[in-house]
This record gives C-alpha cells, sequence and structure tokens, in this order.
C-alpha cells in the first residue's frame, strides 16, 4: 500500500529525532512492501523566521494532501516572548483545531529496563500498561468567555467549560473501542461532584457503556485518579478524560515510565476501527528541548514509538494482544546487547546518543502483518507491528 505522511519536524532537537522516526517507517515499508512518501514541511520558530507565520501555506497545502502527520517540537527562548502576537506553539494549535483532532492517545508502558528512572517502587511498576485517551478539542482550554480584564477592586480572569453531547460522546467512543482490543477495563474521569460538566459525562459514559456490554466500567472522580496512578497503577487498562484533567494525568502517567520523553502521542479525528484509516497526527510529548539540540543526546525512542503508533502497532498494549508500545516493540536492548547501553544511557536522560545507540528495527521474520490493532486509528490496516526499537530520550 501507498501512503504520503507529512513530516514537520519543527524545532530544537526536532529535526534530528524525527529523522530516526522516518528510518522506522522506512523499515517497516522494506519488510512489508508498502511505500512511504515522506515530504517535509516547516511549522514552528523556524517557520515564524523564514515565513513570518508558525504555520506557512505550503505547509498546509502539504498536510491537505497527506494521510498522517509525523510531527517534531515546536518552540524554545527564542519564539517565548509572551507579547509576541504570533507564537510557535501556534501552528500544532492550529492543526488541531483545522482537522478536529479531538482523542488524544497516550500510551504508557514501564519497562523492566528503565524501573529505577521511575520515582515509584519497582513493585508498584511490574506489568504496568496504560492508555490514556484525553478530549482534546474542547473544555476550558476553548471555552468562550475567555478574557482578563481590571477594574477598581483589581485584575480579574474568566475561562469557560463548556461541552456539548456530542463532544463528549465521541471522544468515549474511540475510549471504549480501544478498551474492546485490550483488557476491557475502561476508568471513565470525572468531576460529578464538583462540575456540571463531570455529571454530564458521567451520565454519557454509562449511556455509551450500554453498546459495550464487555467492557467493565468504573467512573472515578479526577483527584482520585490522580491518587490511584501512584497508589496502585496496575489497576488501569484505558483511562478516559475531558481535556484539562486529561491533560494533567496523562503527563503524571508518563512518569511511571521514568521521563515524558519516552512516550509517544496520537491525536485522530475519527473513531478507530479495523479496515478504515483514520487521519491523526503523530508526535512525542516532550518538548523542543533547544539547549541539547544537535548534540545527539535524545535517543528518540518517543518519535520511534510514535512512527510505530502510526503504522498501526498503537495502544493495544500486553494484554489486548500485542500493539501499543509493546507490540510496535516491546523490549529494550538486553544488557549484552551491542549499544544496549547508550541506548538506556539516553532513555533515562543521561546522555546517551541516537546515533551511537543506532536504531535497532526488529521486525517479525514473518512478512505477513500481524492482525489490525484498533489502538490508534492507524494507517496501515493491517497493523505492522515493529517490534520495538533503541529508545532513549529525556523530558524536553
Amino acid at each position: 500500500m501507498d501512503f504520503r505522511i507529512a513530516v514537520l519536524p519543527g524545532d530544537g532537537i526536532g529535526p534530528e529525532v524525527t529523522a530516526e522516526a522516518v528510518r522506522v517507517l522506512g523499515a517497516v515499508g522494506h519488510r512489508y512492501g508498502h511505500t512511504f512518501d515522506l515530504p517535509h514541511g516547516a511549522i514552528g520558530g523556524n517557520a515564524i523566521d523564514a515565513f513570518g507565520t508558525a504555520l506557512p501555506a505550503a505547509t498546509l497545502e502539504l498536510v491537505e494532501s497527506s494521510d498522517a502527520v509525523l510531527f517534531g517540537a515546536a518552540g524554545g527562548p527564542k519564539w517565548d516572548d509572551p507579547k509576541a502576537t504570533v507564537r510557535a506553539e501556534h501552528g500544532l494549535l492550529t492543526l488541531r483545531k483545522r482537522y478536529d483532532l479531538f482523542a488524544n492517545l497516550r500510551p504508557v508502558t514501564v519497562y523492566p529496563e528503565l524501573v529505577a528512572a521511575s520515582p515509584l517502587r519497582p513493585e508498584l511498576l511490574r506489568d504496568v500498561d496504560l492508555v490514556v485517551v484525553r478530549e482534546l478539542a474542547g473544555g476550558l482550554y476553548y471555552g468562550k468567555p475567555k478574557r482578563r480584564w481590571s477594574n477598581r477592586r483589581g485584575r480579574r480572569g474568566v475561562d469557560t467549560l463548556t461541552y456539548t453531547e456530542a463532544e463528549i460522546v465521541r471522544v468515549l467512543r474511540v475510549a471504549f473501542e480501544l478498551a474492546q482490543a485490550r483488557r476491557k477495563r475502561l476508568a471513565s474521569i470525572d468531576k460529578a461532584n464538583a462540575l456540571e460538566t463531570g455529571r454530564l459525562w458521567r451520565e454519557l459514559a454509562t449511556e455509551v457503556a450500554r453498546d459495550y456490554p464487555d467492557v467493565a466500567v468504573e467512573h472515578i472522580l479526577a483527584d482520585a485518579a490522580s491518587m490511584l496512578l501512584v497508589r496502585d497503577p496496575r489497576r488501569f487498562d484505558v483511562l478516559v478524560a475531558e481535556n484539562t484533567f486529561g491533560d494533567i494525568l496523562s503527563d503524571e502517567a508518563a512518569v511511571l515510565s521514568g521521563s515524558l520523553g519516552l512516550l509517544p502521542s496520537a491525536s485522530l479525528r475519527g473513531i478507530p476501527r479495523s479496515g478504515e484509516r483514520v487521519f491523526g497526527l503523530y508526535e512525542p510529548i516532550h518538548g523542543s528541548a533547544p539547549d541539547i539540540a544537535g548534540e545527539g543526546h535524545r535517543g528518540g525512542a518517543e518519535r520511534r514509538h510514535a512512527a510505530a503508533l502510526l503504522a498501526g502497532a498503537g495502544g493495544r498494549g500486553r494484554g489486548g494482544g500485542g500493539g501499543g508500545a509493546q507490540g510496535a516493540g516491546g523490549r529494550l536492548p538486553e544488557r549484552g546487547d551491542r549499544g544496549a547501553r547508550g541506548a538506556r544511557r539516553g532513555d533515562a536522560g543521561d546522555g546517551g546518543g541516537h546515533r551511537r545507540a543506532g536504531v535497532t528495527v526488529a521486525l517479525p521474520r514473518t512478512r505477513r502483518a500481524p492482525h489490525w490493532s484498533s489502538g490508534a486509528g492507524l494507517l496501515l490496516r493491517p497493523g505492522v507491528r515493529a517490534r520495538r526499537l533503541r529508545r532513549r530520550p529525556t523530558p524536553g
């Protein structure tokens, strides 16, 4: 099959580690006979410098003609002036809004090789394998009115938390579909004890659950979920939350793996089902790390996991029959493996390099692709699973 993927490396560390993801896609294509057309476009700060905008018209045209987007990172101190009318992050935000990328998936798997990098005790991390599904297009970040003002009594600000039934139901269905393909457990996160939107969320989650009788659903308040993620993370399979709570909980969950820099992200504009293509934007969840750009410190594991998500392996996880980061190659190099030390050093954030450790794409020996994974949406209908690459990054 032929696929066109818009590659937007962006700023800072983005270009050098995005190149690693491109290498992974090349290996997948070679093994399974797929052809990836990978045109590159400008976005973020470098686009502001060259074109005066964070998302040039040429980049938009490129995205319009593509099946998916592979994004690197945007921003840096050079473009951080709070008074600036054009900010580097505007490019990514515009893509999310323009293409209605409403469902964000963040798979979190803890690997034995990196347990020491996590602040939690090892016994709490054994077999942790979960996915956070975050509503990405509504809620406090986008609700109106949103403004600041001053009067005689001082400065004030207001943000608006608003959701429609349709906005909630569609992200719930993404989460239910994903849970059904994994271990059939879903934690729906809300604040039904304090917020009207939380009560609406819980009511709709209960209604949608009737269409998925094989999925066990529990409703958890957001503050309780925050506690349980560090006290008993193994209890979770799929979590789904509105935008603000999903933002917070997905970053908290990332710490389980030892570093934000180890994790990929998929933002989708549809409900992934077998046999269908769903447009999405695939990226790491760290920043642009301009202070170490060009030094080879980051290994690009998160970028390669993003490539694995894009290739159709995303989200299913160990318990669901493969997929997720596990199905996309679920191991780090063993201690005796060539390059293992460099891979580990970079993943844990103490200086390994993606070129030093190399990229090992260990694909299944059979040329027949494993069955489709409904987890991330994705591009390759018979979900290609690349057995995992050497990982290594740090938070950005």
